[in-house]
């Protein structure tokens, strides 16, 4: 007996479909959209040149999708489709799942640390560590990295935004060559976009990027751009008060299925920047760790209730703070 037996359908095609049935059932005069009395209209639902003009984005891109032959949109084009398509929480999910996207978390930033966040903190007493949000906010530190960089405690939140710092000119200690500072910036900013894809409603996100439109011409170019970058293996240099020049290595460490991104700032062993850090970390300093976020601050990475076993990282060198 002969046969064929037909492949399964793969994730652009069933992508696709949900993309057509999804269309095909929204009634174009609950959209806004302006329509003509008495016309007929051949499909049901939506056009794919309504669509594109409800999301933003290109009719070929549109058509591309809904044939299959394009399989990974970005999580701000399935952003501008939900919002167009009027899905539901529950088909936005499933969304970005048939997309390879990992789903929106929460429409808000949120401020917790997981306990096995806190112990890692604790543990690793000898090297600079820095907690940062989804907005590249700093959330908590270890004494060490205060002593270092300078103790975060009395700033607000704002203040505590490296691309706040970095775009509206506030003093710091860590300096960039020419090209580190294209590299930050484009890095940065590539993360504040995603961060806006993620969290479409957070009030603070929205007002950070808001601002720093209006202040900063620098940003607002870059913004508009829309760049892409990412973190790559760099180093930084810390002018500290008193031990002068530190050159350290800076590594990021994500947990995953988390926004929060850890900078871990290291020296090369046996280097003039090894031995003034180990100073530093025995010299006797008011500066401390900050305590744990509270309802202000932003992010919440998932589940871990007190007592789970500490979150595992993901390492990624980058130019950080």
């Amino acid at each position: 007996m002969t046969g064929s037996r037909s492949a399964p359908e793969n994730n652009g095609d069933t992508l696709a479909t949900a993309l057509r049935l999804w269309r095909t059932r929204l009634a174009p005069d609950t959209t806004g959209l302006p329509t003509t009395p008495g016309s007929t209209r051949r499909t049901s639902g939506l056009r794919r040149e309504e669509l594109a003009l409800l999301a933003g984005i290109s009719v070929d891109y549109i058509v591309r999708l809904e044939q299959g032959r394009a399989t990974s949109p970005s999580a701000q084009i399935l952003t501008a489709l939900a919002r167009a398509l009027r899905l539901s929480e529950a088909e936005h999910h499933h969304l970005f799942l048939l997309a390879g996207q990992p789903p929106p978390a929460h429409d808000r930033i949120e401020a917790r640390l997981t306990p096995g966040l806190r112990r890692l903190l604790d543990q690793m007493s000898g090297t600079p560590i820095g907690v940062y949000d989804a907005t590249w906010t700093l959330i908590t530190w270890n004494p060490l990295y205060a002593a270092l960089v300078g103790d975060p405690a009395a700033l607000s939140a704002r203040e505590r935004n490296i691309l706040w710092r970095h775009f509206t000119g506030l003093p710091d200690r860590i300096s960039h060559t020419p090209e580190q500072t294209a590299r930050f910036e484009a890095a940065t900013v590539a993360d504040l976009r995603a961060a806006t894809a993620r969290y479409p409603a957070d009030p603070t996100l929205r007002a950070l990027i808001t601002d720093l439109r209006r202040l900063s011409p620098r940003f607002a170019d870059l913004w508009a751009s829309h760049i892409v970058g990412t973190h790559s293996a760099d180093t930084k240099t810390v002018h500290h008060p008193t031990l002068g020049p530190l050159t350290l290595d800076c590594d990021l460490l994500t947990a995953p299925d988390s926004d929060l991104r850890l900078v871990l700032l290291t020296a090369a062993p046996h280097t003039e920047a090894a031995t003034k850090l180990a100073q530093l970390a025995t010299t006797p300093t008011t500066a401390h760790s900050a305590p744990p976020p509270t309802g202000q601050a932003h992010c919440s990475p998932p589940g871990n209730p007190a007592g789970d076993e500490p979150t595992a990282f993901a390492v990624h060198a980058g130019p950080n703070p």
